[in-house]
């Protein structure tokens, strides 16, 4: 890795410059997105003044878009000062999981840079392809494979081939879900650097890496996702304006392309699991309710493990205490579904019922699309 210094203020940016004694710098956005170099996220300086002005420019824009964080961008709370390379070449190395073999994947290209995408898109060969074994990892011969295919100077072979095999043992020891070297550079003098690196991990596994965990920065998340994580709910925030409920991740997903066929979008996905209680079916309205893209609130529960009355009985707790703005259709089946139609029923809630889950989906986004849709169902 080249020299870097992580810096919160342009201060903190300026003297990392003084203590790596450097002569020319990059200042890079530290968000978990890629394509920062395009949207402005990543500035080249030549001194100290420079680098603090950099600093300056890019945590000034407090948020940054690109291609992979969408409309809202992330916020912008530290930059990476790092040495200038002179680069020779640029290349590009990538692990992620195969999921139709259950394997480890590295990808590699004799190009990286900014256009990998596009040469992705345009030239599927030009990318080297090795699976790696889900236990052992990647095997000697397979790292000279892709040096070979990467045409990189003989010299390098030691290197480079260390480099892919030990970037294999961490994707398999970290239990990782992408490590993505963008670019892999070779130098002017010789030498072969990670000029940038991604690293993602498997969410479930990090209980087995406290030291990980602990350098999770949570501002870069989305804050509901954040907070459905202290109530075990599953929960990611989409774009759509049809907030849902579900308990079951597959049931969930069908609830979402039920939406989509009747011609609307889901605002997130939000699955309250098989032990729901009333307090996480109330949290889980207050993460709905923290949209303001919400126009019509769909909840579809078949009961199984968790039963439709304990279901309904966090429904009026939540509109007790949340107040909901939008529109609520309720669709309840299984376990005690008759008993959980009781409840909503007996308490003069002003709830849209819903027959099936093709009926539930239609009634919401009809809802949805009312001009006062947002107003609220009342109590």
């Amino acid at each position: 890795m080249p020299a870097g210094r992580v810096a919160a203020t342009p201060e903190q940016a300026a003297r990392a410059f003084d203590e790596l004694r450097l002569q020319r710098a990059v200042v890079k956005a530290q968000i978990h997105a890629g394509g920062r170099g395009k949207a402005g996220g990543v500035l080249f300086a030549s001194s100290r003044a420079e680098t603090e002005a950099a600093a300056k420019k890019i945590l000034g824009r407090k948020t940054l878009v690109t291609a992979q964080t969408g409309p809202r961008g992330l916020p912008v709370n530290q930059v990476l000062v790092q040495e200038h390379l002179d680069l020779s070449r640029e290349l590009y190395l990538g692990l992620s999981l195969d999921r139709s073999s259950g394997r480890p994947l590295v990808i590699a290209a004799a190009r990286g840079g900014m256009e990998i995408e596009e040469l992705a898109r345009t030239e599927p060969a030009a990318l080297l392809r090795e699976f790696g074994d889900p236990n052992q990892g990647l095997a000697p011969f397979q790292a000279r494979n892709l040096f070979t295919g990467l045409a990189l100077p003989h010299e390098q072979m030691k290197p480079a081939t260390e480099l892919i095999l030990s970037l294999a043992r961490t994707f398999i020891e970290c239990d990782c879900s992408l490590i993505e070297v963008n670019p892999l550079a070779l130098c002017a003098d010789g030498r072969l650097l990670i000029a940038d690196l991604k690293m993602a991990f498997d969410d479930n596994a990090l209980r087995r890496h406290p030291d990980i965990a602990a350098l999770r920065d949570t501002a870069q998340e989305d804050p509901r996702e954040v907070e459905a994580e202290r109530y075990e709910l599953s929960y990611v925030g989409l774009e759509g304006n049809i907030g849902c409920m579900v308990n079951g991740a597959g049931l969930a997903m069908a609830t979402m392309d039920l939406i989509r066929l009747q011609g609307g979008e889901p605002a997130n996905f939000l699955d309250i699991g098989g032990d729901a209680t009333v307090e996480k079916v109330t949290a889980a309205f207050r993460l709905i309710e923290k949209d303001q893209h919400v126009r019509a609130i769909l909840v579809n529960i078949f009961g199984g493990i968790v039963h439709c009355d304990l279901v309904a009985n966090g429904i009026v707790a939540a509109l007790g205490e949340v107040g909901l703005r939008a529109p609520l259709v309720v669709r309840l089946e299984g376990t005690n579904a008759e008993a959980g139609r009781k409840v909503l029923a007996g308490r003069g809630l002003s709830i849209t019922s819903a027959e099936s889950l093709e009926d539930a989906a239609a009634k919401a986004v009809a809802l949805a699309k009312r001009p006062n849709a947002s107003t609220g169902n009342g109590q």
